[in-house]
């Protein structure tokens, strides 16, 4: 198959971009394409216009600004991975990406199609949610750009669905920086090698001198149409031991979570792996908190 006829639009700025995407009907945003592009060649997917965003170079910056990590919309998922300001600060990203697709999907994805495609299953919006990343968008009004922020926590409106405005587009998402020495952790389980997770689990923490947990994040991914925070579980860890009491209070509450069905496992099977894996990867980040 061959996508429908399109007019193809490559424009070199965010401001042409978003002045496109905000004028031209029915067009849609091309970014690594990995997702969108079989989409259009099996026909699921058809539209007017296609804007490329290849060319926008100002969306491919990966940089730390205030205490934050930046990653542009179109820095490509390798890039990211391998990128040695990640590992010092965020090393949980380069741990997930190990596990997302294969090498050569990631050298053309970018982290900013994968949020926007927001598949339930996709460990980018997962680790994106537990660093608790902050999107910005941008669109074209008032014959200027405009920008606004939006915690991922309100990124998912419903399956595959983000919380994007007509003429929107993400340029930038900023992820919060935990101290040196943290543990994290990312631990899935998929059918096969570079497949989607089945579920997923992101964690993080970190402890006091007596290995009494002061802050933990714990993120789970494909049980619902977008990343689920365990908050309670992170309120409930804090003070406690890194022991295996902690491991099995974090695993039950994650077996009670209400998940969402498909034709790949039960939701029996699902719930049980949530439990298991996240007391994997809060046992991992237990062991990795610098003593």
């Amino acid at each position: 198959m061959k996508p429908s006829e399109f007019e193809y639009h490559a424009p070199t700025t965010i401001e042409e971009a978003a002045h496109l995407l905000g004028t031209l009907e029915d067009a849609k945003l091309l970014a690594g394409g990995q997702s969108l592009m079989p989409m259009m060649n099996f026909r699921y997917l058809m539209s007017s216009h296609l804007i490329d965003l290849n060319g926008v170079d100002a969306l491919t910056a990966i940089d730390e600004k205030n205490g934050r990590l930046h990653i542009g919309a179109m820095a490509r998922q390798r890039d990211i991975e391998l990128a040695p300001l990640v590992r010092q600060r965020a090393p949980l990203i380069p741990e997930a990406y190990k596990l997302v697709s294969h090498k050569q999907i990631r050298n053309r994805g970018t982290l900013g199609g994968s949020l926007c495609q927001l598949d339930p299953s996709s460990e980018q919006p997962c680790f994106t949610a537990a660093l608790d990343g902050v999107l910005t968008i941008a669109r074209y009004g008032d014959g200027a750009l405009q920008l606004r922020e939006l915690p991922m926590a309100d990124w998912a409106l419903m399956y595959m669905t983000p919380a994007l405005e007509e003429g929107e587009l993400l340029v930038n998402v900023s992820l919060e920086i935990w101290p040196q020495g943290h543990g994290y952790a990312f631990e899935e389980f998929a059918r096969r090698h570079g497949d989607y997770a089945i579920v997923g689990v992101a964690a993080l923490c970190t402890a006091d001198a007596q290995d009494r947990l002061e802050r933990v994040s714990v993120t789970v991914c494909g049980v619902a149409p977008g990343p689920v925070r365990l908050y309670e579980v992170e309120a409930a860890l804090r003070g406690r031991p890194m022991n295996q009491d902690s491991l099995r209070l974090a695993g039950d509450a994650a077996r009670e979570l209400d998940v969402m069905t498909d034709a790949h496992v039960s939701n029996d099977y699902r719930q049980h792996l949530a439990g298991v894996l996240t007391e994997r990867a809060l046992q991992t980040a237990f062991s990795r908190v610098a003593r």
